[in-house]
């Protein structure tokens, strides 16, 4: 996998009446393409995806599934020498990272007319998923934020803050988690930056995968030390 860095910030998360500040005072890496069906099959042993392509992101994958993904990633014996652990990421670290430094609808603007040049969605997807980072990248050298597959956050879906808040996490309870980026399926509203829905962990489709955070436990160590 590839990750790129991404520095701590302060942004406005959302749009209209629920945009709101959101301070993010940690760094994390981010993956740089959605999880693809390969990396998937090595860690888990099977790949559930309906349309098959090595590079093709996973898809019919359920949030419980990614979780599961993170879990045994994390626990592979080279990742825990190195001391890296996987998780994905949250709402406000997902709309940063897809964001990269805009306040416009999308990554690139707020006319959706050059969206097939950055995403895979119902215009041009030709019903089916594609290979990951075959269309531009964000500013920050993410793949993929916009359409190809909806990507599965940590946090549950629930009422945005009313308020500035820092390093968020979402509701501390639900019934489902929050999905982003909108997919081959999607129309181009659906593919905003800001755009989010929620749907049960356990739920299963074609259209639905996600991407990793990677954080180093041996990093943190030495910052407490």
């Amino acid at each position: 996998m590839v990750f790129k860095p991404i520095i701590g910030g302060t942004f406005t998360m959302g749009e209209g009446g629920n945009a709101h500040q959101v301070t993010l005072t940690k760094s994390f890496e981010i993956g740089v393409y959605e999880v693809t069906q390969k990396q998937y099959e090595k860690v888990m042993g099977g790949n559930p995806s309906r349309f098959k392509g090595a590079q093709n992101p996973v898809e019919n994958v359920s949030w419980d599934d990614a979780v599961d993904f993170c879990r045994k990633l994390s626990a592979l014996p080279g990742e825990k020498i190195a001391g890296y652990v996987y998780r994905l990421p949250t709402e406000a670290e997902w709309e940063y990272a897809c964001r990269a430094g805009t306040t416009t609808k999308y990554s690139f603007g707020d006319s959706d007319s050059p969206l097939g040049d950055y995403a895979w969605y119902d215009k041009n997807s030709g019903k089916t998923t594609h290979p990951v980072g075959q269309k531009h990248p964000n500013a920050w050298g993410l793949y993929d934020m916009h359409g190809n597959v909806w990507e599965w956050c940590q946090d549950w879906y629930g009422n945005y803050p009313s308020g500035s808040v820092t390093d968020p996490t979402g509701p501390s309870s639900g019934s489902c988690r929050v999905i982003r980026g909108g997919s081959w399926f999607s129309t181009a509203g659906r593919c905003r930056s800001a755009l989010r829905s929620g749907l049960s962990p356990s739920y299963r489709n074609y259209d639905l995968g996600f991407r990793v955070v990677r954080s180093s436990v041996k990093s943190s160590r030495r910052r407490r030390g």
